[in-house]
């Protein structure tokens, strides 16, 4: 009985023990993912309803706002989910912000910024050259509001992702297992945590899908590990989405496009080209170009790579001495 008692609290998400077999502690950290995922969901959700009824709307009897306005508020949710992460983390696992990745190397949220102009840029405007977006100029009526509303929204969902990924999930396992393990299970838990936007798409347009999501992933990692925070990965995922949805106003992970966007941009039928449903980040082109960009941070940053996993076989061969002591 002990023993299981011993087990259970291992695995227990709320304590920060980290003593136990390697595939045990990874397992723990994915139980931390989401129990942190699903309650700072459930305070965004609250904070949604709550929203409605102090404008006098009741969703319960389905007197919403429209889904334009739903999104919005969905995303400026987002800070109080963040907040609870951050709660959590220094209730249950007794650690600092820098810890989680929000270091004083702030500046590096603009390197991963001006890196995700790069990147979009470059999977989208070849796509438009094939054929497989269609280009039909600047909107009309552009709602300024909306397209400045929505940086602070996609600043605030690129960081909450990050926060959980490659902050409470890529920060606990890289200090306690290794760099690749961390890089591996933050993948999968990225990568899994957009499957279900995947319906109704064709099959190999869905793998593709899910194989462009694994490198942004690892992209985003790496940008982790070589700036020591998160700040530069939360950057480059911001500006990827708003320029994606806000200023292209197309699909964004099996989402339809943005009705208030800057350019009108259309997708020619669905191929693999665009991504169909899903949208170019389910692209042959994308593919390419994240498959260029993982390649470019491994060489680049291969020093930093070494030096961190370096960094955490002293910090083991130390406790290992003290156990043994």
């Amino acid at each position: 009985m002990s023993k299981i008692k011993q087990f259970i609290k291992n695995l227990s998400p709320f304590n920060n023990r980290t003593e136990m077999p390697k595939m045990l502690y990874v397992i723990k950290v994915i139980l931390i993912f989401y129990v942190f995922k699903f309650g700072s969901e459930l305070v965004g959700e609250a904070f949604a309803l709550a929203a409605h009824f102090v404008c006098g709307k009741n969703p319960l009897q389905g007197d919403m706002f429209d889904a334009e306005t739903i999104r919005i508020i969905s995303y400026l949710g987002y800070s109080l989910m963040i907040g609870v992460i951050i709660i959590f983390w220094k209730l249950f696992q007794k650690k600092s912000l820098a810890e989680l990745g929000f270091t004083k190397r702030f500046g590096s949220y603009f390197a991963g910024a001006a890196a995700g102009v790069v990147l979009i840029m470059v999977s989208v405007i070849p796509v438009i050259l094939a054929g497989a977006l269609q280009l039909y100029g600047v909107f009309e009526n552009i709602n300024t509001g909306i397209i400045l509303l929505m940086i602070i929204c996609f600043i605030l969902q690129g960081a909450m992702e990050e926060v959980l990924c490659r902050g409470v999930v890529q920060q606990l396992l890289q200090k306690n297992t290794s760099v690749p393990v961390a890089l591996g299970v933050s993948a999968l838990l990225f990568t899994v945590s957009h499957i279900n936007n995947m319906e109704g798409a064709d099959p190999v347009i869905a793998v593709v899908a899910v194989v462009n999501l694994i490198l942004i992933s690892l992209i985003f990692s790496l940008l982790t590990v070589r700036f020591k925070s998160i700040w530069a990965a939360c950057g480059m995922h911001s500006v990827w989405n708003y320029i994606l949805f806000t200023v292209f106003g197309l699909n964004m992970s099996g989402n339809a496009g943005s009705v208030n966007a800057v350019l009108d941009i259309r997708s020619a039928g669905d191929n693999i080209l665009n991504g169909g449903i899903y949208g170019i980040e389910a692209g042959i082109i994308t593919t390419a170009v994240l498959a260029v960009g993982v390649g470019i941070c491994i060489f680049l940053f291969r020093k930093d790579l070494k030096m961190t996993a370096g960094k955490l076989s002293h910090k083991k061969d130390i406790a290992m001495k003290s156990i043994n002591a």
